[in-house]
Parts: structure tokens; C-alpha cells; sequence
């Protein structure tokens, strides 16, 4: 969850939490714009997706155990600023990730992707500080409430692991294959193949690869999102803690490879399973410990928690600007600094 929501508040509908604000360089170019957005802004891990049929948007969140019965949230918006409660993927936790992951409360940390006409839904089962987890899918024509179906496992980790199945992040190769990147705390950012059209593991895999990893102790390193552009792939992560309000200190990071399953290097060489990632986000303002990103596009969303609401989360969206070398910027230097 990108670790896990610790403190839970059911608050709904939201004033305006964000200036629109285009940021521009010495020469007065646009290089970031901050979307102005309003309504129910409370989504934490959101899923940025955009309905190819309708041109309507819609972002999966983690739950809530007080909402809903702790199932994946939907949000949607006709103009990606106003947003609205839309219901949830499922009305009860699946029977069996109750079963398989004992003390689950909520479903954590969607990803969504399209491919040919379905939506498939990765979404995160466990426990507080545990790596007893998993991954599930569940599938959609529609992104709608009532339109989900549950595919069940994709993929586990035990206490015997030396990795934490949550956080899925998918992204296809320009061949068209899968994968599936994944991993909080433990060992870091992992990595296993997928296949469509089920959306499954691809058979004969070992171990998952490795991607991330910060190398010192508490290895605070979580949701992964995976992007590819320009021949490049992306691999954003949030560092650090997320859940404690102003004192969170999450922050994206970046790093890139030609191909996917890395190796990944930051902005200065570092690998990126050795310690390395250029932040690009991190404290401003009231703004406390931006992360559990998603890209759609250009666009990142991503939660972070609000000083001017005695630190509950909120959800929003920056549109990237990429630099002449390819790399995303999605802040300014402060002046002065």
C-alpha cells in the first residue's frame, strides 16, 4: 500500500485543494502544470485511467476498511478537475484473499491497464509490516462499479520470501509482452512476466528479478510505476514513509533503462538496484509526502498529505514535462535555493 493506510478518516466531498499553476523556466517556457481539482479528492495509491469509449476519467484508490468494506475506490470526472465517489471494484473482499492472507481489512494499491478492450485491475492483499501477500486481477469492458470480475492470484509472497507482493505496476515491451513490477520494503522493486490475454504469470519463471533496492536498512522503498516512451523505460518509485500525515516523507523517484527488466540507472549513472533514483517530487508547502504515483500519458497522479487538513491524504495531478535528454520533470527549483 505502499506500505498501508495508519490512519483511516471517512471524510467524502473536499473543497478545492490545488491551485492551477503553470511553472516556467528562466526563459518563460511551460514546464509543469499543477491541475486545479475538486470534490472528493481522497485517494490514496490512485490509478489514473481514461475510458477509450467514453472519454471519461476514472482513478482506483486503496481502500478504506471503514468504507465500503475496504474495497478498491472509484473516482471519475468528466474533465479530469472535479471529482466524484463513484462506488467500488467489488462489494465484499474476495472469500479467498480472506482465506489466504489472514487480518485483511482492505484491498490496496490498484493498477490499471487496457489491452485489447478489457481493463485488467492489479490490486494488493496484506497486512501491516507484513510480507505475507498478494497479487489479484480483476477484469472490466468498462472501468464501471458494477462491471468487475474477479480473476483471482497472480502472484504471492510468504514470510519465507525475501519480497512483498504489493504495489503492481504493469507496462508491455515493444513487443506487446507483459510485465508485472512489484515490491515494497524487503527486498525493493521486483519483477516477473506476464501473458495476455489472462493477465497471469508467464509459465517457467524463476525468482523475480531485481530492479530497486536502496540497500540500507529499512529498504524504504515501495510502489513502483513502470512507463514506457521514446525507446526509454521508466521506472518511478516512492521512497521512504508514507501513512503518518505531515510527518510522512515520501518522495518520487526515477530512474530508466532500454529495456524492462532493467538494469535501471538515475540521472547520475547510479543504479537504481543499488541505491540510485533522481527524486522529482518531494515536500512542498503544505504538500507532505507526495507518492503512490501513476502515469496515464503525461499526466502523474499521486496522493500526499495535506497540513492544511491536519494531514489526511489527497489526491493530484501534475502534467510531466520531459526534459531535451528525456528525462520527467514534474517540479521547479524553489528561487532563492
Amino acid at each position: 500500500m505502499r506500505y498501508r493506510l495508519t490512519v483511516l478518516l471517512t471524510g467524502l466531498m473536499l473543497p478545492t485543494l490545488l491551485s492551477a499553476a503553470s511553472l516556467r523556466d528562466d526563459d518563460g517556457r511551460s514546464r509543469v502544470e499543477i491541475l486545479r481539482l475538486s470534490g472528493d479528492l481522497r485517494a490514496h495509491d490512485p490509478s489514473l485511467v481514461r475510458n477509450e469509449r467514453t472519454g471519461e476519467w476514472f482513478v482506483f484508490s486503496t481502500g478504506d476498511p471503514l468504507v465500503a468494506g475496504g474495497n478498491i475506490q472509484i473516482r471519475r470526472s468528466t474533465d479530469l478537475h472535479n471529482w466524484t465517489y463513484a462506488g467500488t471494484v467489488f462489494e465484499a473482499i474476495p472469500a479467498w484473499i480472506l482465506q489466504s492472507i489472514p487480518g485483511v481489512t482492505s484491498l490496496w494499491a490498484p493498477e490499471v491497464r487496457l489491452h485489447d478492450g478489457t481493463y485488467y485491475l492489479y490490486y494488493a492483499a496484506s497486512t501491516f509490516g507484513s510480507n505475507r501477500s498478494a497479487i489479484a486481477l480483476a477484469t472490466s469492458k468498462t472501468l464501471e462499479p458494477d462491471s468487475w470480475v474477479d480473476q483471482g492470484l497472480v502472484t504471492e509472497s510468504r514470510s519465507t520470501d525475501d519480497f512483498n507482493a504489493i504495489d503492481p505496476a504493469v507496462v508491455e515491451d515493444v513487443n506487446g509482452t507483459p510485465y508485472l513490477g512489484f515490491g515494497s520494503f524487503f527486498s525493493g522493486i521486483r519483477m516477473v512476466q506476464l501473458q495476455w490475454p489472462s493477465g497471469m504469470l508467464a509459465p517457467g519463471q524463476g525468482q523475480p528479478l531485481r530492479l530497486a533496492d536502496r540497500f540500507v536498512p529499512p529498504n524504504a522503498l515501495e510502489s513502483a510505476e513502470l512507463v514506457y516512451r521514446d525507446g526509454w523505460y521508466y521506472l518511478f518509485v516512492s521512497f521512504d514513509f508514507c501513512c503518518q500525515g505531515t510527518n510522512s516523507t515520501y518522495k518520487i523517484a526515477v530512474g530508466r533503462s532500454r529495456t524492462p527488466t532493467g538494469p535501471y540507472f538515475d540521472k547520475l549513472g547510479t543504479p537504481l538496484e543499488h541505491g540510485g533514483g533522481t527524486v522529482i517530487l518531494s515536500q512542498q508547502g503544505t504538500q507532505f509526502g507526495p507518492g503512490g504515483e501513476s502515469i496515464f500519458g503525461d499526466l502523474l497522479a499521486y496522493h500526499f498529505y495535506d497540513g492544511t487538513a491536519n494531514g489526511d491524504f489527497r489526491l493530484s495531478i501534475r502534467r510531466i514535462a520531459w526534459s531535451d535528454d528525456g528525462w520527467p520533470m514534474v517540479a521547479s527549483p524553489v528561487p532563492g535555493l
